[in-house]
């Protein structure tokens, strides 16, 4: 999608907000729009903050109530991202726990086991004004899908700042509450959604850019599911959603996977069930988890739909494989891979290095250079998704994400994506990650119990 499509399509979200929220701007009691200066001065954070004080009094009733949240989100759409980072500034440092309730729980905390009942008052008191005022939204059409583009501003704001990681801490818990897995709705979604979903699609994946219209429906055809996780105050979201191809056999290339002139097949003749891709749309909700159950959930559904299917595997990218090849030092590479490999592709590449090599354009299609570098990058890449590891797990996030799901990495692909996206990130390598029914709960134990991580014959030859 250009630049100016992605553009209009965030105009057209902010406007639907806006146009949503326009009759609660004229609902309550004499409550006008505030007009602030975008880059929000102090003289206007004063007004700003008279303004939070008021939704927190409400006063007037629900109307009114829910006419000031209005007016105090519109306030917050009109700022550039200098009075946005303010704005939520002010919000995480004015409307914390004061320390006064702080102390009344400290001093009253005895009185639990003789007065059970107080502990609601003490629980209203180390509640933060700016929860209250966060949770006023969610009575506003749209006010969920708000506080979530909210947080992912915020997100961008966070560095080096802590009370705007406090205030981020509040909103996640807020939200996980929200957007609890039971809650959620699956949707198979198919070519004849409306144009507005079908675009936000093409926005939002994010792991094998969709190019146009005729590829999306190649991807949404017969042999072809695409299902996503929705939530009730968010309808027209998908909130993460996974492509599948119904193949025979395990895929390995993913340019073959997705060639929009291959014939489709009879998806009721397919043994194999590949997830291609999967999208987390919504920045705001980074740290609240639907991947496993959107995963476990499809997989039971195409299990009924396609009794044939015996495989469920994924097609995934390494996208720290690249970074990590670059750190690697000379002693480290030696250390993992047989020193003749190394020296012979020296021969062939005339002494490059293997940064060098992996960085220059097309180096994969000289066909004696890739068949040199082959055995060097599938041993490395083992070594990463094994033995590289942040607190006792996978290195690699995607890695991560499968083996935390009860997942075994079943096989390493050589220049399986040759986009430029994949040679950036990957190398070309894609991994196919197992997902085999009987084994998903023993392998997630083991895996988060120790860092254990399932692993086929085949890759563990790549270790030896």
């Amino acid at each position: 999608m250009s630049s100016s499509e992605h553009t209009s399509f965030l105009d057209r979200t902010l406007i639907n907000l806006r146009n949503a929220w326009r009759e609660f701007m004229s609902s309550g009691q004499a409550i006008k729009p505030l007009v602030l200066d975008p880059d929000l001065p102090d003289s206007d954070l004063a007004l700003l903050r008279k303004l939070m004080n008021e939704c927190l009094e409400a006063r007037g009733g629900e109307v009114s109530s829910r006419a000031r949240a209005a007016v105090l989100g519109q306030a917050y759409l009109g700022l550039h991202e200098t009075g946005r980072q303010r704005y939520l500034e002010l919000l995480a440092k004015d409307f914390t726990i004061r320390k006064e309730s702080l102390l009344e729980v400290k001093n009253r905390i005895d009185e639990l086991e003789d007065n059970p009942g107080i502990a609601s008052h003490l629980r209203e008191l180390l509640t933060p004004p700016r929860l209250k005022l966060l949770t006023q939204f969610n009575d506003l059409p749209q006010g969920v899908k708000f506080l979530v583009d909210l947080r992912s501003d915020m997100r961008s704001f966070m560095k080096n700042n802590r009370d705007l990681k406090a205030l981020d801490d509040d909103l996640r818990a807020l939200l996980e509450s929200w957007f609890d897995v039971g809650f959620l709705e699956l949707r198979q979604l198919t070519w004849h959604e409306p144009a507005s979903l079908l675009e936000k699609l093409i926005e939002y994946e994010a792991v094998h850019e969709i190019s146009s219209w005729h590829d999306l429906r190649n991807r949404l055809d017969s042999d072809r599911r695409c299902f996503a996780f929705f939530h009730p105050c968010m309808p027209e979201e998908p909130l993460i959603f996974v492509e599948i191809a119904l193949v025979k056999g395990m895929a390995s290339n993913v340019q073959i996977l997705l060639d929009e002139k291959a014939p489709a097949i009879n998806p009721g003749t397919a043994d194999t069930a590949i997830f291609y891709s999967i999208t987390n749309t919504q920045a705001g909700l980074q740290g609240i988890r639907f991947g496993g159950f959107l995963i476990k959930r499809v997989v039971d559904h195409l299990a009924r739909e396609f009794p044939r299917l015996k495989t469920y595997a994924t097609l995934s990218p390494v996208p720290g494989f690249v970074n990590f090849l670059r750190t690697l030092s000379e002693e480290k590479k030696r250390a993992l891979v047989d020193v003749h490999d190394l020296t012979s592709l020296a021969e062939i590449a005339g002494n490059r290095s293997l940064e060098e090599i992996i960085l220059s354009d097309g180096w994969f299609r000289n066909e004696e250079l890739a068949e040199g570098m082959k055995n060097l990058l599938m041993r490395i890449c083992a070594h990463y998704l094994v033995r590289e590891k942040r607190d006792e797990k996978a290195l690699d996030l995607v890695a991560d994400f499968h083996l935390n799901n009860g997942a075994r990495l079943e096989h390493i692909n050589w220049l399986a994506d040759i986009s430029e996206h994949g040679m950036q990130q990957s190398a070309g390598i894609m991994v196919n990650y197992l997902y085999k029914l009987s084994d998903i709960e023993r392998n997630h134990e083991l895996y988060c119990d120790s860092g254990n991580i399932a692993t086929s014959a085949a890759v563990n030859t790549l270790l030896k």
